[in-house]
């Protein structure tokens, strides 16, 4: 029996039908031919590809293998991806810098039997993935790859140290200075826009919504998205939103999102701790009201931030910014619906919630000159 045939016979067995018996008498089929390996493992770049063209990026595929598999098949699924970028056109930043993140490491030696249902379950997820909108953007020329701005790199270095410090109040400054260094960084980009116009188009990325607390996580990011100029759909069922903007606008939003939700979680802990030690017990409906209630209030505040006092040559520019994102989302999402957030009936939660958004209050920049 030819390797490929064997592999044909495996997956006509195992990949098509449901159930573990299935499962079983594929990886059986395989386990028996070693000289079957290697066409296996192409057949796993070509289901790659067929990703690729429905839309999916290297982040979308791992972050749904981890959600519905187990560490084994991120590992596996990362080293198809590696092995299929000879094979794949030239990307842009973006999809490098998912590659570059990639989990590293082999899977675990198994027996042939393990690893090779492993590998059928793999396959089975990837071929019934749904297509997904089309993210595309520009293939950057050798050598020509865009450095990160001064501004971002400052911006950067704020939010690790809010992160990072055991201070409250140091946190609140440092968080402050990074979200009004953001809106420079945007105004400063409207404005060369306005000096000299570039043909760059809004853009859009891909950032995961991970369960528990979803909804709130997603309002959070929709706050954080809408205040820095851009706007952001979320998809609950494979638990990301897209968030569609112009790229230095995309940069910040990612930033200052990751960040405020290390803050979010640092702070909900703290409160929960505190309403344990007064002898209430609050567990899920407590952290579910304080996140949403976090999301709710930052929203507000970046929001004020956001209202800045611009030149009146510059308003025109910023109407069009907007007109040219919200036409951009309109071609990616021609139908969307809103939702309403579950499970926020915790009174503690929600003031707890609401106390440590304010004490990430957002300063008002100096308005332009």
């Amino acid at each position: 029996m030819s390797t490929s045939t064997t592999v044909d016979r495996a997956f006509e067995i195992a990949l098509y039908e449901t159930g573990e018996a299935a499962l079983d008498s594929g990886a059986s089929l395989l386990a028996s031919d070693p000289a079957a390996d290697g066409e296996l493992g192409r057949r796993g770049q070509e289901f790659v590809a067929a990703l690729w063209r429905r839309g999916w990026q290297p982040a979308d595929v791992v972050r749904i293998v981890r959600r519905e598999l187990d560490d084994v098949h991120v590992l596996l699924v990362a080293a198809l991806i590696r092995a299929q970028v000879p094979a794949d056109r030239a990307r842009g930043r973006r999809w490098n810098a998912q590659l570059a993140e990639l989990p590293a490491g082999a899977p675990p030696r198994a027996d042939r039997f393990s690893h090779a249902t492993a590998v059928l379950e793999l396959y089975r997820l990837l071929l019934r993935l749904p297509s997904l909108e089309a993210l595309d953007e520009l293939a950057e020329a050798p050598g020509e790859a865009r450095p990160e701005s001064r501004m971002l790199t400052r911006i950067r270095a704020l939010l690790a140290k809010a992160e990072a410090t055991g201070f409250p109040e140091e946190a609140e400054a440092l968080t402050a200075k990074a979200q009004e260094l953001m809106a420079r960084h945007s105004v400063d980009e409207a404005l060369l826009a306005a000096r000299a116009p570039s043909p760059e188009t809004p853009g859009a990325c891909r950032i995961g919504v991970e369960p528990p607390y979803e909804q709130a996580k997603a309002v959070l990011l929709d706050a954080v998205a809408t205040a820095n100029h851009c706007r952001a759909v979320w998809n609950e069922t494979l638990g990301f939103s897209t968030v569609v903007g112009f790229e230095t606008d995309l940069e910040v939003v990612e930033l200052l999102h990751t960040s405020l939700l290390v803050q979010a979680t640092t702070a909900m802990t703290k409160a929960e701790a505190a309403q344990r030690a007064g002898g209430r017990k609050r567990t899920r409906t407590f952290r579910q009201s304080f996140l949403a209630a976090y999301a709710h209030r930052i929203g507000t505040r970046l929001a004020a931030a956001a209202e800045t006092q611009v030149t009146e040559d510059l308003l025109p520019v910023l109407a069009s910014r907007d007109v040219a994102v919200t036409g951009r989302l309109d071609r990616l999402f021609p139908e969307t619906t809103t939702t309403r957030l579950r499970g926020v009936r915790d009174a503690a939660g929600w003031t707890e919630g609401e106390r440590a958004a304010d004490r990430a209050r957002v300063r008002h920049r100096p308005p332009l000159r």
